[in-house]
């Protein structure tokens, strides 16, 4: 391994750590003029400044922006270009407590955690002296020192490059992605413009163990994708007198809760490799007061990650389970009412609830039946309305249309709703069908089989944490993409991806990052063995063997 890289790397690294960059703060914005000042200082963008520029993110409140930096070999013309990807914004500093002003000060916070309370397996990688320890320094800004410390190496020796790299730092991975939904764009004008030939899109992201003691460090060729499936639940309200003259939706949530959370029937499994089944994000009753009427709506909506399933794939399967779920409530209420009215002496009648789900497109329809079509501007002017409330955020502005679109339906009895909350991150599924799909994967085995380390190096499919290379491409059947825009409400409004851009550059993808542990805690910490000796060869590897080199 080439030691002075290595030290360059970690330098860079240290530099980038100490700037805070905290998501969705004004810190971001110093993020990229740092990230924009250390490229700046090699010879090569002293002599051709134009190839390093931001990009905008669209519509931001911060006003961010990326950092994109080109690079092209002269050693003879090729169009054959690697694409490198890294955020540049952290998570919060408040889990560090009284320590978040040593939080992005690595050398004075491990001093400052030996007076903390820690585990025993923390205690032991500090006495080891092989971790740094940082905001920022796992998650990712050691992945992003490996990009630039080699482009630094690259630009060197220009003359005797072949091929084209093009790096963008990103903002906003941690939040909702809009620095990378920015730079999806700048890609295809730069292709159109230059006739650059994208091979891959590589992310040297954070990569941890998988579970205690896993002994691997993982390289993964594809990525996972994430849907969040979301229930609008409209019930009956009544007096908590009258209890059974009402239809709670708290039940009914609680049943989907019960039928769907963690339930590994809802998991994809491609090549042996597993999604987490969903998980809830959010669930609760939508009654803004206390009062003795029980609430007539409720909301919940999971986390879903897919290897294979589509946005249709995924909604149908929802639609099924939650239909399956009220129908178990209401037999569930027949059986309670009538022995309750067994005890009380009273005629059993049963319950009028009938039991249905539909989709927010399906809604829509019914509703359009009625309104006809002014319903489509109503809409759209709603959507426009809500997205400048600051009140909500992306998600809760979805639910809001929801309940707009739901209460222009005549039609009042309790109903299931199913619809697709923000944001979307499609499944890359690297199968080696394409040429370029094999040459990644070729390129990645050659890299890993000829480095050298103790580290027993293993590749999976899917990068189990969602991130910013879901956006390298998108689903081409209409279907998929159909059932995704018709059913997130205020798709378009509140909510966008630059879909057709992603279709077009459907690239194979894989993140091949830095080694730690504890992303988004306070002992987040990077193994420096790894990350700055073995990391930069794994990936400088990669990118050659992909250019041809």
């Amino acid at each position: 391994m080439n030691t002075e890289l290595s030290k360059r790397i970690k330098e860079i690294a240290l530099e980038l750590v100490a700037q805070k960059s905290i998501v969705e703060t004004d810190d971001e914005i110093a993020m990229s003029d740092k990230v924009y000042e250390i490229m700046a200082r090699m010879d090569y963008y002293k002599k051709y400044p134009e190839k390093l520029y931001f990009v905008p993110a669209k519509n931001d409140k911060w006003n961010r922006k990326i950092v994109v930096a080109i690079m092209n070999g002269e050693k003879k013309p090729s169009k054959k270009t690697v694409v490198f990807i890294g955020h540049t914004d952290t998570v919060g500093i408040s889990d560090y407590g009284n320590l978040a002003e040593y939080a992005t000060k690595p050398d004075e916070l491990i001093e400052k955690l030996k007076e903390v309370s820690l585990t025993q397996e923390v205690k032991d990688d500090m006495a080891s002296g092989k971790y740094i320890f940082g905001r920022g320094i796992f998650d990712m800004k050691s992945g992003d020192a490996n990009v630039m410390g080699i482009m630094e190496a690259v630009s060197k020796d220009i003359e005797n490059f072949e091929g084209n790299i093009i790096f963008a730092a990103v903002c906003d991975e941690e939040g909702n992605s809009q620095g990378m939904l920015a730079f999806v764009p700048e890609l295809i004008r730069l292709k159109k413009e230059y006739g650059y030939e994208y091979q891959a899109m590589l992310d040297p992201d954070y990569i941890a163990p998988a579970y205690p003691g896993d002994p691997n460090v993982y390289q993964y060729i594809g990525t996972v994708g994430k849907l969040m499936p979301t229930f609008f639940v409209v019930g009956k309200e009544t007096h908590v007198g009258e209890s059974f003259s009402g239809l709670d939706p708290n039940q009914i949530a609680a049943e989907i809760t019960r039928r769907v959370n963690l339930n590994p029937e809802f998991s994809d499994v491609v090549e042996g490799e597993v999604t987490l089944p969903p998980i809830t994000l959010k669930q609760r009753d939508l009654k803004p007061e206390y009062s003795v009427q029980i609430a007539s709506k409720a909301i919940l909506f999971f986390n879903y990650a897919t290897h294979s399933s589509t946005p249709a794939d995924v909604m149908e399967k929802m639609i099924n389970a939650g239909q399956e779920c009220f129908q178990t409530v209401v037999d569930t209420l027949n059986e309670r009412y009538e022995k309750f009215c067994n005890m009380a002496g009273r005629e059993f009648v049963e319950l009028p609830w009938k039991a249905r789900t539909m989709s927010y497109d399906n809604l829509y329809a019914q509703v359009k039946k009625e309104v006809g079509d002014k319903l489509d501007d109503m809409v759209k002017k709603y959507a426009e309305e809500v997205m400048e409330d600051d009140r909500y955020d992306v998600r809760d502005k979805a639910m809001k249309i929801v309940e707009y679109v739901h209460s222009l339906w005549s039609d009042k009895n309790p109903v299931l709703i199913v619809y697709l909350t923000p944001p979307y991150y499609p499944h890359i599924y690297v199968e080696g069908s394409r040429p370029e799909e094999k040459a990644l994967i070729d390129a990645v085995n050659y890299a890993v089989t000829t480095t050298k380390s103790d580290y027993k190096l293993v590749q999976k499919k899917f990068l189990p944490c969602i991130s910013d290379l879901s956006y390298a491409a998108a689903p081409k059947e209409a279907e998929a993409i159909t059932a995704l825009k018709q059913n997130m409400p205020g798709f378009g409004t509140i909510y966008d991806l630059p879909i057709e851009d992603m279709q077009a550059l459907d690239l194979p993808v894989a993140d091949i990052g830095s080694y730690g542990k504890d992303a988004h805690q306070f002992t987040e910490r990077v193994e420096t063995v790894y990350t700055y000796e073995v990391l930069p060869e794994i990936l400088y590897k990669t990118m050659m063997h992909i250019l041809g080199a």
